[in-house]
Protein backbone atom coordinates (compact mmCIF):
# COMPACT_ATOMS: atom_id res chain seq x y z
CA UNK A 1 0.00 0.00 0.00
CA UNK A 2 3.01 2.53 0.55
CA UNK A 3 4.31 2.00 -2.33
CA UNK A 4 0.56 2.69 -4.03
CA UNK A 5 0.08 6.08 -1.94
CA UNK A 6 4.00 7.18 -3.05
CA UNK A 7 2.72 6.99 -6.76
CA UNK A 8 -0.26 9.23 -5.79
CA UNK A 9 0.16 12.92 -5.46
CA UNK A 10 -2.75 14.14 -3.00
CA UNK A 11 -2.59 17.57 -2.70
CA UNK A 12 -2.59 19.41 0.35
CA UNK A 13 -1.95 16.48 2.34
CA UNK A 14 1.77 16.19 4.11
CA UNK A 15 1.51 12.03 4.93
CA UNK A 16 4.46 12.48 7.53
CA UNK A 17 2.89 15.20 9.35
CA UNK A 18 0.79 14.71 12.60
CA UNK A 19 -2.06 16.93 13.42
CA UNK A 20 -1.85 20.20 15.33
CA UNK A 21 -4.00 22.71 16.24
CA UNK A 22 -7.04 21.08 16.95
CA UNK A 23 -10.02 23.06 17.35
CA UNK A 24 -8.77 26.62 17.11
CA UNK A 25 -7.06 25.52 13.86
CA UNK A 26 -10.59 24.54 12.32
CA UNK A 27 -12.28 27.46 13.64
CA UNK A 28 -8.83 29.79 11.81
CA UNK A 29 -9.57 27.91 8.67
CA UNK A 30 -13.66 28.62 8.70
CA UNK A 31 -13.16 32.22 9.52
CA UNK A 32 -11.65 32.75 6.60
CA UNK A 33 -13.53 33.71 3.15
CA UNK A 34 -13.58 31.06 0.12
CA UNK A 35 -12.96 31.97 -3.29
CA UNK A 36 -16.63 30.95 -4.36
CA UNK A 37 -14.83 28.77 -7.03
CA UNK A 38 -14.14 26.69 -4.19
CA UNK A 39 -17.39 27.05 -1.74
CA UNK A 40 -18.89 23.68 -1.61
CA UNK A 41 -21.68 24.59 -3.36
CA UNK A 42 -22.40 27.80 -6.23
CA UNK A 43 -24.88 28.52 -8.35
CA UNK A 44 -24.85 26.90 -11.73
CA UNK A 45 -23.34 23.68 -10.82
CA UNK A 46 -24.11 20.62 -12.47
CA UNK A 47 -26.49 17.15 -12.52
CA UNK A 48 -28.44 15.01 -14.29
CA UNK A 49 -28.33 12.02 -11.84
CA UNK A 50 -32.14 11.71 -11.84
CA UNK A 51 -33.86 10.77 -14.89
CA UNK A 52 -37.79 9.82 -14.53
CA UNK A 53 -38.19 9.11 -18.27
CA UNK A 54 -36.17 6.16 -20.39
CA UNK A 55 -34.82 7.41 -23.79
CA UNK A 56 -37.56 5.70 -25.24
CA UNK A 57 -39.79 7.41 -23.27
CA UNK A 58 -38.35 11.14 -24.42
CA UNK A 59 -38.78 9.75 -28.03
CA UNK A 60 -42.51 8.72 -27.85
CA UNK A 61 -43.00 12.37 -25.73
CA UNK A 62 -41.69 14.13 -28.89
CA UNK A 63 -43.64 12.46 -31.38
CA UNK A 64 -46.51 13.12 -29.50
CA UNK A 65 -45.72 16.98 -29.57
CA UNK A 66 -44.82 17.46 -33.17
CA UNK A 67 -48.85 15.37 -33.67
CA UNK A 68 -50.15 17.74 -31.20
CA UNK A 69 -48.66 21.06 -32.69
CA UNK A 70 -49.18 19.59 -36.46
CA UNK A 71 -52.64 18.52 -35.83
CA UNK A 72 -54.40 20.47 -33.22
CA UNK A 73 -51.92 23.70 -32.75
CA UNK A 74 -53.09 26.55 -30.99
CA UNK A 75 -56.13 28.63 -30.85
CA UNK A 76 -56.63 32.38 -30.58
CA UNK A 77 -53.95 33.76 -31.92
CA UNK A 78 -53.57 37.67 -32.07
CA UNK A 79 -53.21 39.00 -35.70
CA UNK A 80 -48.91 39.83 -35.66
CA UNK A 81 -48.59 36.01 -33.99
CA UNK A 82 -50.32 34.87 -37.12
CA UNK A 83 -48.41 37.02 -39.11
CA UNK A 84 -45.27 36.34 -38.15
CA UNK A 85 -45.81 32.50 -37.71
CA UNK A 86 -47.16 31.76 -40.99
CA UNK A 87 -44.09 33.93 -42.55
CA UNK A 88 -42.00 31.05 -41.57
CA UNK A 89 -44.27 27.81 -42.36
CA UNK A 90 -46.96 28.02 -39.90
CA UNK A 91 -50.73 27.35 -40.88
CA UNK A 92 -53.36 29.41 -40.22
CA UNK A 93 -56.59 27.05 -40.51
CA UNK A 94 -60.16 28.13 -41.15
CA UNK A 95 -61.20 27.03 -37.83
CA UNK A 96 -58.42 29.84 -36.59
CA UNK A 97 -55.94 27.53 -35.02
CA UNK A 98 -52.31 27.89 -35.60
CA UNK A 99 -50.63 24.86 -36.58
CA UNK A 100 -47.03 23.89 -36.94
CA UNK A 101 -45.72 21.42 -39.46
CA UNK A 102 -43.00 19.17 -37.81
CA UNK A 103 -40.22 20.61 -39.82
CA UNK A 104 -40.59 24.04 -38.73
CA UNK A 105 -40.60 22.87 -35.18
CA UNK A 106 -37.72 21.09 -35.53
CA UNK A 107 -35.98 24.08 -37.33
CA UNK A 108 -37.08 26.44 -34.75
CA UNK A 109 -35.29 23.46 -31.88
CA UNK A 110 -31.89 23.82 -34.00
CA UNK A 111 -31.49 27.75 -34.76
CA UNK A 112 -32.82 28.68 -30.76
CA UNK A 113 -30.62 30.34 -28.58
CA UNK A 114 -28.81 27.73 -26.46
CA UNK A 115 -25.80 28.94 -23.85
CA UNK A 116 -27.88 31.65 -22.62
CA UNK A 117 -26.74 34.08 -20.05
CA UNK A 118 -29.19 35.59 -17.50
CA UNK A 119 -26.91 38.96 -16.45
CA UNK A 120 -27.41 40.77 -13.55
CA UNK A 121 -26.78 44.20 -12.42
CA UNK A 122 -23.41 42.87 -11.19
CA UNK A 123 -21.57 40.28 -12.94
CA UNK A 124 -20.76 38.19 -10.34
CA UNK A 125 -24.04 37.22 -10.38
CA UNK A 126 -24.49 36.44 -14.26
CA UNK A 127 -26.39 32.73 -14.14
CA UNK A 128 -24.70 30.60 -17.50
CA UNK A 129 -27.52 28.45 -18.45
CA UNK A 130 -26.11 25.91 -21.03
CA UNK A 131 -26.47 21.75 -20.35
CA UNK A 132 -27.19 20.72 -16.85
CA UNK A 133 -26.30 23.92 -14.58
CA UNK A 134 -28.72 24.26 -11.60
CA UNK A 135 -29.68 27.45 -10.26
CA UNK A 136 -32.40 28.39 -7.93
CA UNK A 137 -34.73 31.65 -7.31
CA UNK A 138 -37.69 32.62 -6.28
CA UNK A 139 -41.27 33.49 -8.32
CA UNK A 140 -44.87 33.47 -8.06
CA UNK A 141 -47.50 36.11 -7.73
CA UNK A 142 -48.56 35.81 -4.02
CA UNK A 143 -51.40 38.18 -3.23
CA UNK A 144 -50.52 37.71 0.68
CA UNK A 145 -48.00 37.52 3.00
CA UNK A 146 -47.89 35.18 5.86
CA UNK A 147 -47.21 37.30 9.29
CA UNK A 148 -45.47 34.04 10.92
CA UNK A 149 -45.53 35.93 14.46
CA UNK A 150 -49.12 36.48 14.29
CA UNK A 151 -50.19 33.31 12.25
CA UNK A 152 -52.45 35.73 9.95
CA UNK A 153 -52.04 36.13 6.40
CA UNK A 154 -52.46 40.06 5.32
CA UNK A 155 -52.43 41.48 1.82
CA UNK A 156 -49.02 41.97 0.87
CA UNK A 157 -47.36 45.69 -0.37
CA UNK A 158 -44.81 47.34 -2.37
CA UNK A 159 -42.73 47.16 0.26
CA UNK A 160 -42.79 43.78 1.27
CA UNK A 161 -41.72 43.19 -2.69
CA UNK A 162 -38.39 45.79 -1.66
CA UNK A 163 -37.76 43.91 1.94
CA UNK A 164 -37.88 40.18 -0.19
CA UNK A 165 -35.50 41.71 -2.49
CA UNK A 166 -33.16 43.14 0.07
CA UNK A 167 -33.38 39.47 2.08
CA UNK A 168 -32.46 37.58 -1.25
CA UNK A 169 -29.63 39.56 -2.11
CA UNK A 170 -27.66 38.46 1.17
CA UNK A 171 -28.54 35.10 0.55
CA UNK A 172 -25.90 32.74 -1.17
CA UNK A 173 -28.09 29.71 -2.22
CA UNK A 174 -31.05 32.14 -3.94
CA UNK A 175 -29.18 32.64 -7.40
CA UNK A 176 -32.16 34.76 -9.00
CA UNK A 177 -34.91 37.54 -7.57
CA UNK A 178 -38.04 37.23 -9.97
CA UNK A 179 -41.32 39.11 -8.51
CA UNK A 180 -42.66 36.38 -5.48
CA UNK A 181 -45.73 38.72 -4.83
CA UNK A 182 -48.19 41.49 -6.04
CA UNK A 183 -48.25 45.00 -4.18
CA UNK A 184 -51.80 44.56 -3.49
CA UNK A 185 -51.76 48.75 -2.71
CA UNK A 186 -51.11 49.48 -6.22
CA UNK A 187 -54.18 49.36 -8.10
CA UNK A 188 -53.28 51.18 -11.62
CA UNK A 189 -51.64 48.47 -13.79
CA UNK A 190 -49.12 50.43 -15.54
CA UNK A 191 -48.18 52.00 -12.16
CA UNK A 192 -47.77 48.44 -10.71
CA UNK A 193 -45.48 46.87 -13.64
CA UNK A 194 -43.12 49.97 -13.04
CA UNK A 195 -43.06 49.82 -9.39
CA UNK A 196 -43.20 45.85 -8.98
CA UNK A 197 -39.89 46.88 -11.74
CA UNK A 198 -38.34 49.16 -9.37
CA UNK A 199 -38.73 47.56 -6.64
CA UNK A 200 -37.11 44.70 -7.63
CA UNK A 201 -33.86 45.91 -9.37
CA UNK A 202 -33.73 48.48 -6.46
CA UNK A 203 -33.67 45.90 -3.96
CA UNK A 204 -31.39 43.36 -5.61
CA UNK A 205 -27.94 43.12 -8.09
CA UNK A 206 -29.30 39.95 -9.19
CA UNK A 207 -30.67 39.21 -12.00
CA UNK A 208 -34.26 40.00 -11.88
CA UNK A 209 -37.68 38.61 -13.86
CA UNK A 210 -40.33 40.55 -13.94
CA UNK A 211 -44.27 40.40 -15.91
CA UNK A 212 -45.87 43.02 -17.18
CA UNK A 213 -49.73 43.67 -17.16
CA UNK A 214 -50.32 44.79 -20.79
CA UNK A 215 -47.95 45.34 -23.61
CA UNK A 216 -48.34 49.18 -23.37
CA UNK A 217 -46.58 48.99 -20.16
CA UNK A 218 -43.87 47.66 -21.44
CA UNK A 219 -42.18 50.53 -22.98
CA UNK A 220 -42.40 52.99 -19.86
CA UNK A 221 -40.67 50.09 -17.81
CA UNK A 222 -38.07 49.86 -20.55
CA UNK A 223 -37.44 53.37 -20.25
CA UNK A 224 -36.60 52.88 -16.44
CA UNK A 225 -34.31 49.86 -17.10
CA UNK A 226 -32.19 52.20 -19.32
CA UNK A 227 -31.77 54.79 -16.97
CA UNK A 228 -30.37 52.22 -14.42
CA UNK A 229 -28.31 50.51 -17.07
CA UNK A 230 -26.90 53.78 -18.48
CA UNK A 231 -28.52 53.92 -21.66
CA UNK A 232 -30.64 50.96 -24.05
CA UNK A 233 -27.08 49.82 -25.82
CA UNK A 234 -25.85 49.30 -22.56
CA UNK A 235 -29.04 47.46 -21.60
CA UNK A 236 -29.76 45.26 -24.56
CA UNK A 237 -25.83 44.38 -23.96
CA UNK A 238 -26.37 43.13 -20.38
CA UNK A 239 -30.37 42.50 -20.34
CA UNK A 240 -30.43 42.31 -16.20
CA UNK A 241 -33.89 41.82 -16.10
CA UNK A 242 -36.10 39.19 -18.10
CA UNK A 243 -40.15 38.70 -18.71
CA UNK A 244 -42.11 36.02 -17.26
CA UNK A 245 -44.38 35.56 -19.68
CA UNK A 246 -47.82 33.33 -19.51
CA UNK A 247 -48.48 33.75 -23.10
CA UNK A 248 -50.62 30.94 -23.17
CA UNK A 249 -53.59 29.79 -21.46
CA UNK A 250 -53.64 25.72 -21.62
CA UNK A 251 -54.92 24.06 -23.29
CA UNK A 252 -53.18 24.75 -26.14
CA UNK A 253 -54.36 29.08 -26.57
CA UNK A 254 -52.76 31.78 -27.29
CA UNK A 255 -53.50 34.87 -24.66
CA UNK A 256 -53.51 38.19 -26.30
CA UNK A 257 -52.36 40.54 -23.36
CA UNK A 258 -49.43 38.25 -22.80
CA UNK A 259 -48.34 37.92 -26.70
CA UNK A 260 -48.53 41.93 -27.41
CA UNK A 261 -46.07 42.20 -24.11
CA UNK A 262 -43.87 39.19 -24.99
CA UNK A 263 -43.53 40.95 -28.69
CA UNK A 264 -42.64 44.11 -26.95
CA UNK A 265 -39.89 42.46 -25.18
CA UNK A 266 -38.34 40.91 -27.63
CA UNK A 267 -38.43 44.26 -29.39
CA UNK A 268 -36.46 45.68 -26.40
CA UNK A 269 -33.90 43.12 -26.21
CA UNK A 270 -35.43 41.24 -22.70
CA UNK A 271 -35.24 37.36 -22.47
CA UNK A 272 -38.58 36.18 -22.44
CA UNK A 273 -39.52 33.14 -19.76
CA UNK A 274 -42.06 31.21 -22.40
CA UNK A 275 -44.08 29.92 -19.57
CA UNK A 276 -47.06 27.04 -19.39
CA UNK A 277 -48.47 26.61 -16.52
CA UNK A 278 -51.17 23.94 -17.31
CA UNK A 279 -53.00 22.05 -14.17
CA UNK A 280 -52.68 18.36 -14.44
CA UNK A 281 -56.39 16.87 -13.76
CA UNK A 282 -57.96 20.83 -14.56
CA UNK A 283 -56.29 22.60 -17.72
CA UNK A 284 -53.78 19.61 -18.53
CA UNK A 285 -54.13 16.23 -18.61
CA UNK A 286 -54.58 14.19 -15.90
CA UNK A 287 -51.53 11.62 -16.79
CA UNK A 288 -48.35 12.87 -15.23
CA UNK A 289 -47.13 12.11 -19.20
CA UNK A 290 -49.84 13.70 -20.70
CA UNK A 291 -49.55 17.04 -18.71
CA UNK A 292 -46.06 16.98 -20.09
CA UNK A 293 -46.80 16.73 -23.43
CA UNK A 294 -49.11 19.47 -23.78
CA UNK A 295 -46.72 21.70 -21.69
CA UNK A 296 -43.98 20.79 -23.84
CA UNK A 297 -45.93 21.75 -27.18
CA UNK A 298 -47.46 24.83 -25.49
CA UNK A 299 -44.10 26.22 -25.20
CA UNK A 300 -42.50 25.01 -28.46
CA UNK A 301 -45.10 26.97 -30.26
CA UNK A 302 -43.99 29.78 -27.82
CA UNK A 303 -40.76 29.09 -29.39
CA UNK A 304 -41.55 29.19 -32.98
CA UNK A 305 -43.14 32.13 -32.05
CA UNK A 306 -40.13 33.80 -30.19
CA UNK A 307 -37.59 33.20 -33.38
CA UNK A 308 -40.09 33.91 -35.80
CA UNK A 309 -40.07 37.80 -33.96
CA UNK A 310 -36.55 37.45 -33.52
CA UNK A 311 -34.61 34.32 -34.57
CA UNK A 312 -31.98 33.35 -31.68
CA UNK A 313 -34.08 35.69 -29.28
CA UNK A 314 -32.73 34.58 -25.58
CA UNK A 315 -35.69 32.38 -24.31
CA UNK A 316 -36.34 29.90 -21.56
CA UNK A 317 -38.18 26.67 -22.04
CA UNK A 318 -40.90 27.12 -19.23
CA UNK A 319 -42.39 24.06 -19.14
CA UNK A 320 -44.60 24.64 -15.90
CA UNK A 321 -47.63 21.94 -15.42
CA UNK A 322 -48.93 21.99 -12.07
CA UNK A 323 -50.48 19.31 -9.95
CA UNK A 324 -54.21 19.17 -8.94
CA UNK A 325 -55.22 17.14 -5.73
CA UNK A 326 -58.07 15.28 -7.97
CA UNK A 327 -60.57 15.18 -4.79
CA UNK A 328 -61.25 18.82 -4.61
CA UNK A 329 -59.49 20.25 -7.67
CA UNK A 330 -57.23 22.27 -5.94
CA UNK A 331 -53.91 22.78 -6.50
CA UNK A 332 -50.82 20.71 -4.89
CA UNK A 333 -47.53 22.28 -5.39
CA UNK A 334 -45.91 20.41 -2.52
CA UNK A 335 -47.00 17.10 -4.19
CA UNK A 336 -44.53 14.22 -5.20
CA UNK A 337 -46.22 14.20 -8.39
CA UNK A 338 -44.90 18.16 -8.95
CA UNK A 339 -41.66 16.73 -8.23
CA UNK A 340 -41.67 14.24 -10.94
CA UNK A 341 -43.67 16.33 -12.85
CA UNK A 342 -40.52 19.76 -12.61
CA UNK A 343 -37.54 16.25 -13.21
CA UNK A 344 -39.04 15.01 -16.00
CA UNK A 345 -39.68 18.41 -18.07
CA UNK A 346 -36.12 19.11 -16.99
CA UNK A 347 -35.40 16.16 -19.26
CA UNK A 348 -37.33 17.16 -22.28
CA UNK A 349 -35.41 20.48 -21.79
CA UNK A 350 -31.83 18.27 -22.06
CA UNK A 351 -33.59 16.46 -24.95
CA UNK A 352 -34.10 19.69 -26.83
CA UNK A 353 -30.67 21.03 -25.69
CA UNK A 354 -32.64 24.01 -24.68
CA UNK A 355 -32.17 26.16 -21.40
CA UNK A 356 -35.05 25.35 -19.09
CA UNK A 357 -37.08 26.47 -16.42
CA UNK A 358 -39.93 24.83 -14.39
CA UNK A 359 -41.58 25.34 -10.91
CA UNK A 360 -40.84 23.29 -7.34
CA UNK A 361 -40.28 24.75 -3.45
CA UNK A 362 -44.05 25.06 -3.43
CA UNK A 363 -45.22 24.46 -0.06
CA UNK A 364 -49.37 23.91 -0.03
CA UNK A 365 -48.51 24.22 3.92
CA UNK A 366 -49.81 27.82 5.00
CA UNK A 367 -46.57 28.40 7.80
CA UNK A 368 -43.15 27.74 7.34
CA UNK A 369 -43.56 24.28 9.67
CA UNK A 370 -42.65 20.23 9.14
CA UNK A 371 -45.38 19.74 6.07
CA UNK A 372 -43.44 22.88 4.37
CA UNK A 373 -40.05 21.67 4.85
CA UNK A 374 -40.67 18.10 3.51
CA UNK A 375 -42.40 19.46 0.37
CA UNK A 376 -40.12 21.77 -0.53
CA UNK A 377 -37.09 19.86 0.26
CA UNK A 378 -38.64 16.69 -1.69
CA UNK A 379 -39.63 19.36 -4.64
CA UNK A 380 -36.28 21.00 -4.22
CA UNK A 381 -33.74 18.40 -4.39
CA UNK A 382 -35.35 16.64 -7.14
CA UNK A 383 -35.77 19.23 -9.66
CA UNK A 384 -32.37 20.17 -9.08
CA UNK A 385 -31.17 16.36 -9.46
CA UNK A 386 -32.53 16.33 -12.35
CA UNK A 387 -30.27 19.07 -13.92
CA UNK A 388 -33.25 22.07 -14.46
CA UNK A 389 -31.64 25.19 -15.51
CA UNK A 390 -33.45 27.79 -13.51
CA UNK A 391 -35.91 26.27 -10.42
CA UNK A 392 -38.49 29.00 -9.72
CA UNK A 393 -40.64 29.10 -6.82
CA UNK A 394 -37.99 27.38 -4.81
CA UNK A 395 -37.84 29.93 -1.97
CA UNK A 396 -40.64 31.26 0.60
CA UNK A 397 -44.00 30.42 -1.05
CA UNK A 398 -46.89 28.50 0.66
CA UNK A 399 -50.81 27.80 0.34
CA UNK A 400 -50.35 26.92 -3.36
CA UNK A 401 -48.26 29.91 -4.14
CA UNK A 402 -51.19 32.53 -2.50
CA UNK A 403 -48.81 33.14 0.45
CA UNK A 404 -45.31 34.63 0.56
CA UNK A 405 -43.17 34.56 3.97
CA UNK A 406 -39.99 36.39 4.24
CA UNK A 407 -39.09 34.27 7.03
CA UNK A 408 -39.37 31.12 4.83
CA UNK A 409 -37.00 32.85 2.04
CA UNK A 410 -34.42 32.74 5.19
CA UNK A 411 -35.04 29.04 5.94
CA UNK A 412 -35.73 28.08 2.44
CA UNK A 413 -31.95 29.13 1.99
CA UNK A 414 -30.40 26.53 4.42
CA UNK A 415 -32.52 23.60 2.85
CA UNK A 416 -31.44 24.99 -0.56
CA UNK A 417 -27.85 25.13 0.24
CA UNK A 418 -28.39 20.68 0.99
CA UNK A 419 -30.24 20.50 -1.88
CA UNK A 420 -27.21 22.30 -3.79
CA UNK A 421 -24.90 19.87 -1.97
CA UNK A 422 -26.69 16.87 -3.20
CA UNK A 423 -26.60 18.19 -6.91
CA UNK A 424 -23.16 18.36 -6.36
CA UNK A 425 -22.51 15.12 -5.86
CA UNK A 426 -19.82 13.15 -4.56
CA UNK A 427 -16.03 13.45 -6.74
CA UNK A 428 -13.98 10.32 -7.17
CA UNK A 429 -10.13 11.13 -7.76
CA UNK A 430 -7.01 10.71 -6.30
CA UNK A 431 -7.49 13.34 -3.56
CA UNK A 432 -10.84 12.01 -2.25
CA UNK A 433 -10.61 8.10 -2.42
CA UNK A 434 -8.06 9.11 1.01
CA UNK A 435 -5.42 6.36 0.51
CA UNK A 436 -2.79 8.64 1.75
CA UNK A 437 -5.06 9.90 4.76
CA UNK A 438 -5.86 6.54 5.81
CA UNK A 439 -2.64 5.09 6.08
CA UNK A 440 -1.52 8.17 7.99
CA UNK A 441 -4.34 8.14 10.31
CA UNK A 442 -3.96 4.58 10.97
CA UNK A 443 -0.15 3.87 11.65
CA UNK A 444 0.87 7.18 12.75
CA UNK A 445 -2.04 7.66 14.66
CA UNK A 446 -4.18 8.95 16.62
CA UNK A 447 -6.35 6.41 15.13
CA UNK A 448 -9.49 9.10 13.84
CA UNK A 449 -9.53 12.17 11.32
CA UNK A 450 -10.54 15.45 13.78
CA UNK A 451 -7.42 18.07 13.05
CA UNK A 452 -6.02 16.05 10.33
CA UNK A 453 -4.74 17.77 7.45
CA UNK A 454 -7.44 16.12 4.63
CA UNK A 455 -10.27 17.05 7.28
CA UNK A 456 -8.77 20.52 8.14
CA UNK A 457 -8.74 21.55 4.16
CA UNK A 458 -11.72 19.64 3.57
CA UNK A 459 -13.78 21.04 6.02
CA UNK A 460 -15.40 24.52 4.34
CA UNK A 461 -14.71 22.60 0.21
CA UNK A 462 -16.79 19.41 0.92
CA UNK A 463 -19.36 20.23 3.25
CA UNK A 464 -21.98 22.63 3.70
CA UNK A 465 -23.15 24.32 7.21
CA UNK A 466 -26.65 25.59 7.98
CA UNK A 467 -26.68 29.38 8.46
CA UNK A 468 -29.64 29.05 11.07
CA UNK A 469 -30.29 25.67 10.92
CA UNK A 470 -29.90 24.23 14.63
CA UNK A 471 -27.29 21.40 15.14
CA UNK A 472 -25.94 21.67 19.08
CA UNK A 473 -27.00 19.07 21.43
CA UNK A 474 -29.55 19.41 23.36
CA UNK A 475 -27.29 20.36 26.62
CA UNK A 476 -26.58 23.42 24.37
CA UNK A 477 -29.90 23.91 22.99
CA UNK A 478 -31.32 24.22 25.96
CA UNK A 479 -28.88 26.86 27.33
CA UNK A 480 -29.34 28.65 24.44
CA UNK A 481 -33.02 28.79 25.71
CA UNK A 482 -34.35 26.41 23.23
CA UNK A 483 -34.71 28.21 20.15
CA UNK A 484 -36.52 27.04 17.03
CA UNK A 485 -35.81 28.15 13.74
CA UNK A 486 -38.37 30.03 13.11
CA UNK A 487 -37.76 32.58 15.87
CA UNK A 488 -34.08 32.33 14.57
CA UNK A 489 -35.34 33.37 11.16
CA UNK A 490 -37.53 35.82 12.28
CA UNK A 491 -34.24 37.71 14.47
CA UNK A 492 -32.18 37.13 11.07
CA UNK A 493 -34.79 39.17 8.94
CA UNK A 494 -35.24 41.69 11.44
CA UNK A 495 -31.14 42.05 11.39
CA UNK A 496 -31.35 42.37 7.56
CA UNK A 497 -34.48 44.70 6.49
CA UNK A 498 -32.99 46.95 10.06
CA UNK A 499 -29.54 47.38 8.36
CA UNK A 500 -28.81 46.27 4.73
CA UNK A 501 -30.31 48.90 2.33
CA UNK A 502 -28.23 47.98 -1.00
CA UNK A 503 -26.73 51.28 -2.76
CA UNK A 504 -25.99 50.02 -6.02
CA UNK A 505 -28.17 52.32 -7.59
CA UNK A 506 -26.90 56.05 -7.20
CA UNK A 507 -28.34 58.67 -6.11
CA UNK A 508 -28.96 60.59 -9.41
CA UNK A 509 -30.62 57.67 -11.38
CA UNK A 510 -32.84 57.23 -7.88
CA UNK A 511 -33.68 60.76 -8.10
CA UNK A 512 -34.27 60.64 -11.95
CA UNK A 513 -36.29 57.62 -11.96
CA UNK A 514 -37.96 59.26 -9.18
CA UNK A 515 -38.51 62.58 -11.47
CA UNK A 516 -39.51 60.80 -14.03
CA UNK A 517 -41.82 58.08 -12.91
CA UNK A 518 -44.52 57.75 -9.91
CA UNK A 519 -42.11 55.72 -7.66
CA UNK A 520 -44.19 55.00 -4.28
CA UNK A 521 -41.75 53.05 -2.52
CA UNK A 522 -41.01 55.49 0.17
CA UNK A 523 -38.23 53.97 1.38
CA UNK A 524 -35.16 56.15 0.71
CA UNK A 525 -31.61 54.89 -0.72
CA UNK A 526 -29.88 58.12 1.26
Amino acid sequence: MSKLLDEIDVPGIERSKRRSGGRQARLALRAAPLDRSVRPVRPGMSSDNYRPFSAHDMERIHESVLIILEEVGMGQPIITCVEVCTGVGAIHGADGRLRFPRALVMDTIRNACRDLTLHAQDPVHDLHLSGNKVHYGTAGAAVHIVDVEQRVYRESLLGDLYDAARIVENLDNIHFFQRPLVARDIADPCDLDINTLYASVLGTTKHVGTSFTVGENVRPCLDLLHLVAGGEEAFRARPFVSNSNCFVVPPLRFAEDACLVLEECVRGGMPILLLSAGQAGATAPAAIAGAVVQAVAEVLAGLVYVNALSKGHPAIFGTWPFVSDLRTGSMSGGSGEQALLSAACAQMSHYYNLPGGAAAGIADSKLPDVQAGYEKGITNVMAGLSGLNMIYEAAGMHASLLGFSLESLIIDNDMLGQCLRCVRGIEVNAGTLSLAAIEDVCINGPGHYLGHEQTLSMMETEYIYPVIGDRTSPKEWVEKGRPDIIQTAIAEKNRILSTIYPRHISREVDAAIRAQFDIRLTQSLY
